[in-house]
């Protein structure tokens, strides 16, 4: 893991806002942009992103709370639901919402219930359309180096995979609650499909996806830019399932340069 991200933990750690049930970053000052994480990211994955639209935007980051969700609740409306809780707590009229794997999928969902509140949209290798979770099976709980090799299908470049990484997911895969949480979010994300919403969305969108996701294949960026009434697709090559972690300066080059057109 490199000097910059330790850092970045520990600002984390340091600067994490609790307030009641909701848990969250927030940096920079100005039109509110709100960053969603995946079902196995975490905060820490938009770095990158953080530090560039801090520059001129006010960024939200809230933790979303796939392992705290009562198990019968727990599923892509309900973190909907919870998202749409925290924009009404922080008192947001209207904010842009970026979304990478099922946090493009819980965005998705809530601009569809929510279309006024959501000026634009940034979505990268998002679930809704399709997805292959870890390659079509489970990872072996006992096994490390299994569990490595399908975290390896995330990215382009499996030196991405660190021992921290693979650690992180080996306590979540061996915790049991977790595990249950995971797949009933896995599940519910295959049963609520967006594929006949996605012509009513009526904000831009900005579509940054990697050329080598095996997870959200490229014909899922492609049919979403299709059936989009307003969007932009720029691709990553040589890059995975989360383009902000693997390839951020070619992220934020396609991000900025999507945003001045929009301005």
């Amino acid at each position: 893991m490199s000097k910059d991200l330790n850092s970045f933990y520990s600002d984390l750690e340091n600067e994490m806002i609790k307030e009641g049930k909701f848990e969250y970053i927030e940096k920079g000052e100005g039109k509110t942009f709100i960053l969603l994480h995946g079902l196995f990211g975490a905060l820490s994955n938009f770095k990158a992103v953080t530090d560039f639209l801090a520059k001129t935007h006010r960024v939200l980051i809230p933790k979303l709370p796939i392992y705290e969700l009562p198990l019968l609740k727990t599923n892509v409306g309900n973190l909907s639901e919870f998202l749409h809780e925290f924009i009404e707590h922080k008192g947001i009229e209207k904010a842009s919402l970026l979304g990478n794997s099922l946090g493009g999928h819980v965005a998705l969902v809530y601009a569809n219930d929510h279309p006024d509140k959501v000026d634009m949209m940034v979505l990268s290798g998002s679930s809704g359309l399709y997805e292959n979770a870890f390659g079509g099976s489970f990872p072996r709980r006992e096994d490390k180096n299994f569990l490595r090799e399908k975290i390896a299908l995330t990215f382009y470049d499996p030196d991405m995979v660190t021992d921290e990484l693979v650690d992180e997911c080996h306590e979540a895969v061996n915790n049991r609650s977790k595990v249950i949480r995971i797949l009933s979010i896995a599940k519910s994300a295959i049963r609520h499909n967006m594929r006949s919403v996605i012509p009513n969305y009526p904000m831009p969108f900005c579509l940054i996806w990697g050329k080598n996701d095996t997870i959200t294949p490229p014909n899922v960026a492609e049919e979403l830019q299709a059936t989009l009434k307003d969007s932009t697709l720029y691709w990553i090559d040589k890059c995975g399932h989360a383009p902000m972690m693997e390839r951020p300066e070619e992220f934020i080059q396609h991000l900025g340069d999507w945003l001045d057109k929009q301005a």
